[in-house]
């Protein structure tokens, strides 16, 4: 993922999440993704779409200790 992959995504990312924090980072040693953060806490992983040229997939989890309780 290029530079120019990065900043588009990290500002879409800004607008659909309305949020200024949101970084997108080059992954050490792998070319194809790239990590999301808000402020310093990583949140997920953005991949190149292999089925759609010029498309990403965004993958975060959400782990139970993460959560408040309802």
């Amino acid at each position: 993922m290029n530079d120019n992959d990065m900043k588009r995504i990290e500002a879409h990312l800004k607008r659909t999440f309305n949020t200024g924090g949101i970084s997108v980072k080059p992954r050490p040693k792998v070319t194809d993704s790239a990590e999301v953060y808000v402020g310093d806490e990583f949140i997920g992983i953005v991949f190149d779409d292999e089925d759609e040229d010029g498309s990403f997939m965004f993958e975060m989890a959400i782990l139970a200790e993460d959560l408040s309780p309802a």
